[in-house]
């Protein structure tokens, strides 16, 4: 492994430390300028991850608990790739979101809507060869998180990766297309504007499944000009 693995990623595509819209930054953003630290040795090397075991249904969300969870039921599909366009196999692919309803199955959630008892809403997956990943879910509601006034969360899904080791984690946010509510929420907005778009899964018709399931597809891109934005 290689210090070419854990390169920093450049400027302009990531969302700043500090975003004032975005009222938790001015409380946890650096006031002076961070200073880089070398990877060490115990970073480069472990704890790896490859050999980490998934169950059968831990890409599935809908089939997680006793019965079926309420809402609209969908698949996300995509693939890990690199600046050149490659895959990246083997990449652990993990997912967490509210439920239909927006509510997070979490104690701190305490937005009034009511949570069902057939959906935790987490899931993981393993890229395969080419680098594919796939989940089956549920499409999340909106949810007021007091950001401002009137302030509500647009639909979306988070988005946590692994490398062979722990240091490698990313994590970024899937939003669905041509959701009104993005045009208002500060933490998209936080994004450099050229590379919002990445952000937004696309609809896929091809991948929709007749009576069943709608379908969306989104790509990861690790870096590059074309990387997808991370937190």
């Amino acid at each position: 492994m290689t210090q070419e693995t854990y390169r920093r990623p450049s400027a302009g595509t990531h969302p700043p430390n500090l975003s004032p819209e975005y009222k938790s930054t001015p409380l946890r953003a650096p006031r002076q300028t961070p200073v880089a630290l070398p990877h060490t040795l115990s970073e480069v090397t472990g704890p790896l991850l490859v050999s980490e075991r998934l169950d059968s249904l831990e890409n599935d969300l809908t089939r997680q608990r006793m019965g079926e969870p309420l809402g609209e039921r969908i698949v996300v599909h995509g693939r890990v790739l690199d600046e050149d366009g490659k895959p990246v196999p083997q990449a652990l692919v993990e997912i967490w979101q509210c439920n239909a309803a927006g509510r997070y199955h979490h104690p701190g959630d305490q937005h009034d809507a009511p949570l069902d008892p057939n959906f935790y809403g987490g899931g993981r997956a393993r890229a395969d060869a080419e680098g594919r990943y796939q989940f089956i879910t549920i499409k999340p509601g909106a949810y007021p998180w007091k950001n401002h006034h009137n302030a509500w969360r647009p639909a979306h899904i988070h988005f946590s990766l692994f490398g062979p080791a722990f240091a490698t984690r990313l994590i970024t946010q899937m939003y669905f297309p041509n959701d009104p509510l993005l045009a208002f929420d500060p933490i998209y907005n936080s994004v450099p504007e050229v590379a919002r778009p990445r952000l937004q899964a696309a609809f896929d018709m091809g991948s929709t499944r007749p009576e069943w399931a709608l379908a969306y597809h989104f790509d990861i891109v690790l870096r590059g000009r074309n990387a997808t934005p991370m937190e």
